[in-house]
């Protein structure tokens, strides 16, 4: 054992009291204004808002609001949090599948029985050593590249100490895993717009609002409704868009939402709504470009000067590949809108100042990459990009987009080290990795193979409810040896797992936040509101104890408790250059100040201005309307312009009685987060399943009236769901809420209505290996057998009194350890170290050689002042970046 490897059982005999040092910290300094109420108030901030909790005999039992910090809370905060603290779907104790425990040392642990058998309560220490156990035997047996962490995304909770990061530290100390890369937001336009305008686009910050309040005269909302979106955050929502949303309206500027439904925006905002076809924007935005040109119209200067490929996308308009011009006429066809207005509609854009909000849903279809991209090529012909008030945004929807920005540096929590394993899954192929192992894939223009998996470890992350095509994904699980899930909740991440462990919800440890994503104003606290319930631990405590076993635990903790990585965190932020931790703890939040020249910011100023010396980080420095990077991977269904390409599903090739499916992002919840609350679910659910939104004529051509259970079927999957007949969705289409739990009845229905037992596992195409969610078709019927009543929120049968032989730590060979962390000790280069210390923790890729050195480029201009480099340490990183990038020389 070396100097670097203590004693393996040092965590457990200090235990969880090594946090005791920092109690002190709990109190608060915000009161109730009534100076006679009851003061046990404590600060806390999650993904739903800031507030106090109160607290009587050490029980939650209300949450205090803060206008100060947050003007608009929603349900989610006032109901939600305090439901789903004490709700029945806590995991309570650490558990463990009866047959995997029966059979850990033999291997027989009957796989297909996930999901129906019942579950054995154990000790902690009883999963911590089955969890190593399972880690080391997959890294000796099949190498590091078969565990596979499907803990994506970072949205368990707004705290830097979130489970998939503290997973991520962990499993890097022992050689790393195969990750996922993309994402399910956004993952088309993030792998194609750095090659078309230089940047991700829709993780970036949008105009400052008040510039689009004085300038713009016409904003388009394409599928985007940013006032229900911005309801929640990544970090800790504050709600600070609803007003000055209502000021643009008020200021005389013309809403237009281009949508197959009405929605909460087109209210709030008086919009003009124009219904479209789904999955046919690229049509429509082809079909206006049309136009523009045949009325002279277009910006022939600004083309010339900002763009390149302009004339190999005229060529294709105007019909000259394919015999057919992109006329309005062309497009009604397709799109649903009449001619005339796709015409009026074009005519309208082009004359005014006007900015275009698309959505992230857009591209979650076949071809999604076309969408965004066809929306920048319009604006680009009618030269607006970068003009104040005027251009394209792809994230106005989230992070209060269009709040001005701090440019201060956040909180950055642990480093999450090196993963050795180079192997990846695109977020969405999670199901087709399993299926074929060895199978060449391309993705971001990179030829990769798909591991064997045997392990999947999940923290904090409820994929069962995100991957699609449900049914396809049980089936294709029944090949994994072994399933871990860290969560708080018996999600259906859980249900299918072999070893359970249950981590307490941020209210019942401590942690650090910020406030807004791009505004990046304010640092928040995020203070022990409650002790745990039942048995659960932090996800600090969870990996701390686990790295114990692993014989990591001095390189998991740097030999420091949880508090002490948190003042360090904050540190880092621009926050505590004028407010010490303390004084920022006790109140618990500090304000970082917002520069009075963000307030005139535009996106695509600085290039507009002065293309020369602000190119953009594309191959031309311009945007790329023929991208001849994208067009020389020869890709099928990703051409190198964005071009109208029929879906394999959707209403222009339908059955009659086909409907198609649209899933946007809950009202009430955070995707799943919040499904299992009574109080929202009293609010919302139709018999006490997911609603689903049909059109009038829809529902009366099958019998359904509002408020009746109806099945969605294809040949996938049947859900039921709660009928909501409207006219503001048109004929043909149906919205049922993304994120719902599963419950499958006798019949294999889901009796919850989870839209993924619908949704196919078509890719996006061949560069980014996307989702394709909103590229769905089913039929619908009104069910006439329900199977009881939803039990998605019940917990699955435990066994509480099972007599379990403690396990002998010589069957677990844990000093196998040693072996691969012997290897890993190679030094890291200073730009290297940096990356991995203060960059992997955000939408960059974890791993860099995912991304291109023009990718990198697009991306650390927003990437490096959130992770607080200065010049020095930026251009350090810079070169790792570039002489490891996918395309290095």
């Amino acid at each position: 054992m070396s100097l670097f490897q203590p004693t393996r059982r040092r965590f457990l005999q200090t235990g969880a009291a090594a946090l005791g040092s920092a109690a002190f910290m709990n109190s608060t300094a915000l009161a109730s204004i009534d100076p006679n109420s009851f003061a046990d108030r404590i600060f806390h901030a999650t993904h739903f808002g800031p507030f106090e909790g109160v607290v009587r005999d050490g029980v939650l039992v209300g949450l205090n609001n803060m206008p100060e910090l947050d003007s608009r809370p929603t349900e989610m905060l006032n109901y939600g949090v305090l439901d789903r603290t004490y709700d029945d779907s806590r995991i309570n104790y650490p558990m463990v599948r009866k047959s995997y425990l029966e059979g850990w040392q033999s291997g027989d642990v009957k796989p297909e029985l996930r999901g129906k058998e019942e579950y054995v309560r154990v000790d902690w220490d009883t999963v911590w050593s089955l969890t190593a156990k399972a880690l080391l035997d997959t890294a000796t047996n099949h190498g590091n590249e078969a565990i596979f962490s499907s803990s994506y995304g970072g949205w368990s909770n707004a705290g830097n100490f979130r489970p998939n990061v503290m997973q991520g530290r962990l499993m890097n100390l022992i050689g790393g895993c195969t990750n996922t890369s993309g994402d399910w937001s956004a993952g088309a336009s993030q792998i194609s717009l750095p090659r078309i305008i230089g940047d991700m686009e829709v993780y970036s910050a949008q105009t400052a609002w008040e510039v689009i309040r004085d300038h713009t005269e016409v904003f388009v909302l394409v599928g985007c409704d940013p006032i229900k979106n911005n309801r929640i955050e990544y970090t800790v929502a504050d709600h600070g868009m609803d007003g000055p949303w209502a000021h643009i309206r008020d200021s005389g500027t013309k809403f237009i939402s281009i949508n197959p439904q009405r929605t909460a925006s087109d209210e709030y905002l008086n919009a003009e709504w124009v219904q479209i076809v789904p999955n046919t924007d690229v049509a429509l935005f082809t079909a206006m470009a049309y136009h523009v040109l045949e009325n002279g119209l277009e910006d022939r200067a600004y083309m010339e000067r900002y763009t390149v490929g302009s004339d190999r996308w005229i060529a294709y308009l105007n019909g000259e590949d394919d015999g057919t011009p992109k006329t309005p006429a062309w497009a009604a066809e397709i799109t649903g809108i009449p001619a005339e207005k796709i015409a009026e509609l074009a005519e309208l854009l082009a004359t005014s100042k006007t900015e275009i909000a698309g959505a992230w849903s857009l591209q979650r279809a076949q071809h999604g990459e076309m969408t965004h991209w066809a929306i920048i090529n319009f604006a680009a012909l009618t030269g607006k990009i970068g003009k104040p008030g005027e251009g394209v945004g792809f994230s106005w929807h989230y992070g209060n987009g269009g709040l001005p920005q701090s440019g201060k540096s956040t909180p950055t929590g642990l480093s999450q080290g090196r993963n050795f394993v180079t192997k990846i899954c695109p977020a969405s192929r999670i199901t087709e990795m399993l299926e074929n192992p060895g199978m060449e894939f391309v993705y971001n223009g990179n030829t990769n193979t798909y591991p064997d998996v045997k392990m999947i470890f999940n923290a904090g992350n409820n994929f069962m409810s995100h991957q699609q095509d449900t049914n396809r994904l049980i089936r294709a699980l029944e090949k994994v040896e072994t399933i871990v899930s860290v969560d708080v909740w018996w999600t259906a991440a859980t249900r299918w797992a072999d070893i359970v462990m249950p981590a307490s919800s941020t209210l019942e440890r401590d942690d650090i936040s910020v406030g807004g994503t791009y505004s990046n104003d304010r640092v928040y606290a995020m203070k022990k509101v409650i002790e745990p319930v039942g048995e659960s631990l932090s996800d600090y405590e969870i990996f701390e104890g686990l790295a114990d076993k692993l014989g990591q635990w001095m390189q998991f903790t740097e030999g420091e408790d949880l508090m002490y990585h948190i003042e360090q965190a904050y540190s880092r932020s621009g926050a505590a250059q004028h407010t010490p931790f303390e004084e920022f703890w006790e109140k618990g939040y500090a304000r970082q100040e917002v520069p009075e020249e963000a307030r005139s910011w535009v996106r695509h100023g600085d290039f507009y201005t002065d293309p020369d010396a602000n190119p953009l980080h594309t191959a031309s420095g311009k945007i790329e309307m023929f991208c001849e990077d994208i067009a020389s991977m020869e890709i099928d269904d990703c051409p190198g312009m964005p071009m109208w390409m029929e879906k394999h599903e959707y209403l222009g090739n339908a059955a009659e009685d086909e409907l198609h499916v649209v899933s946007p992002h809950p009202w009430f919840r955070l995707h799943s987060q919040m499904d299992q609350s009574q109080t929202l679910r009293a609010l919302y659910k139709v018999q006490g399943r997911e609603p689903v939104r049909i059109n009038a004529q829809d529902a009366a051509s099958r019998g359904i009236e509002d408020g009746d259970l109806v099945e969605l079927y294809n040949d996938r999957g049947t859900v039921i769901a709660g009928a909501v007949v409207s006219d503001d969705i048109m004929p043909g289409v149906v919205s049922i809420y993304e994120g719902a739990w599963p419950s499958l009845d006798s019949k294999g229905r889901c009796n919850s209505g989870l839209v993924n037992f619908l949704t196919s596992t078509q890719r996006s195409s061949g560069l980014s290996e996307a989702t394709t969610a909103n590229t769905v078709l089913c039929r619908m019927r009104k069910c006439e057998d329900p199977d009881g009543p939803n039990r998605a929120y019940e917990k699955p049968p435990i066994i509480d009194d099972m007599e379990i032989a403690e396990i002998d730590i010589d069957l677990l060979d844990l000093d196998r350890v040693y072996d691969i962390t012997d290897n890993l000790m190679a030094d890291m280069s200073p730009g290297e170290r940096l990356y991995y210390e203060r960059c992997t923790v955000c939408h960059a890729p974890r791993e860099v050689t995912h991304f291109t050195q023009q990718q990198w480029r697009g991306i650390t201009p927003s990437m490096f002042p959130r992770a607080g480099f200065n010049d020095e340490e930026a251009a350090l990183v810079m070169d790792y970046l570039m002489a490891n990038a996918s395309d290095a020389p």
